[in-house]
């Protein structure tokens, strides 16, 4: 058989082209995800994996320079053809040839793979173990929005449709916008967001670059829910081939007295029906039987909406350097303990 060549792809009709063919495709291996690394700083780089003449797999991989050290991420990716073990091998021999090329500690690979004894077996093979902490969400909350909006409400918790009638009926009002100088507002609310539920906030310059990236191409929106004027949530919304993501939100204290936050998730997914995507991906939940994990409300709240748990492979690291990444998985797994995730 034919070796698995690889070469760098610079036109972008090109990379979204075949990945606009892919079901798996997801906004992590887009050419705006590249676009945003590379305006944060990073060194980026797309490669397509060939087979003979053919681009049959892609892969964008980003340089990420840390105090304990630099390692190469593969976020939601690579797009191949997992059951072909030359593209497999192909991949792993790839990513470890640019981590060394840019003297990282270790490659971190985190794809769109359901997680099963086959996945981790596939990626043991080639080299790779279980990473300290994960990159990007593994337990998700995906629904299937090809039914009717009747069918999709009647799926839904009771609880949730309520709340969605209940905010249409107050005049809750939803807007949206492609203005990155609207992120600012959305930060704002995001650092109270984080002190009332003590997570680690996004700065301004992360949101508006990664914003403005997919915004600049109509693949994302800002949604506001407010009554009265005043903001009661909002919500970042990534629609990127096949899958819509609520990738991120936040909530103002007027929230808990009306239902914003139900009517925006139900608007956005109106919006991408229109578009013709197929799922609603709720991004990140935490495990159904941890009352005590601290995003479980959130996470009852994104499963309200009758979406299915997805549990995708856990990260993976291949490891290049063994004394440096001894450090940085002290590190992670310190951070990962006194963080709770």
């Amino acid at each position: 058989m034919a070796e698995i060549t690889i070469k760098e792809v610079f036109d972008k009709k090109t990379w979204e082209d075949f990945l606009c063919m892919r079901p798996e495709a997801n906004f992590l291996q887009s050419w705006q995800w590249g676009e945003f690394h590379k305006n944060l700083g990073n060194t980026i780089k797309r490669v397509g994996l060939y087979d003979k003449s053919k681009l049959a797999g892609v892969m964008l991989s980003i340089v990420e320079d840390a105090k304990r050290g630099r390692f190469l991420t593969v976020p939601g990716g690579p797009i191949i053809s997992w059951e072909d073990s030359r593209m497999t091998k192909a991949f792993a021999r790839e990513a470890k040839q640019q981590a060394k090329e840019s003297n990282c500690v270790f490659v971190r690979v985190r794809p769109q793979l359901e997680s099963n004894k086959l996945t981790k077996d596939l990626f043991e093979k080639n080299g790779f173990i279980n990473a300290p902490m994960h990159l990007h969400a593994e337990l998700t909350s995906q629904l299937d929005i090809t039914k009717k909006e009747e069918e999709l409400l009647s799926n839904m918790r009771k609880t949730t449709r309520y709340e969605i009638r209940h905010a249409q009926s107050l005049g809750v009002k939803i807007t949206t916008t492609r203005d990155p100088e609207n992120i600012r507002k959305f930060y704002d609310l995001q650092i109270s967001t984080s002190k009332r539920q003590k997570f680690v906030p996004f700065s301004f310059d992360f949101l508006y670059k990664q914003f403005k990236s997919f915004a600049m191409e109509n693949k994302a929106l800002l949604f506001t829910a407010s009554f009265e004027d005043v903001i009661l949530a909002q919500a970042f919304v990534i629609f990127y081939a096949n899958e819509a993501v609520y990738h991120y939100g936040a909530s103002a204290s007027e929230g808990r007295k009306y239902p914003g936050a139900y009517l925006i998730q139900w608007e956005a997914i109106r919006e991408a029906k229109k578009r013709g995507i197929k799922r609603y991906n709720f991004w990140g939940v935490a495990p159904p039987n941890q009352q005590n994990h601290r995003f479980y409300g959130i996470s009852l709240f994104k499963r309200g909406f009758g979406g299915q748990d997805f549990q995708y492979l856990h990260a993976q690291d291949l490891i290049i350097s063994y004394p440096r990444y001894f450090v940085n998985y002290l590190v992670e797994y310190s951070r990962k303990i006194f963080r709770r995730l």
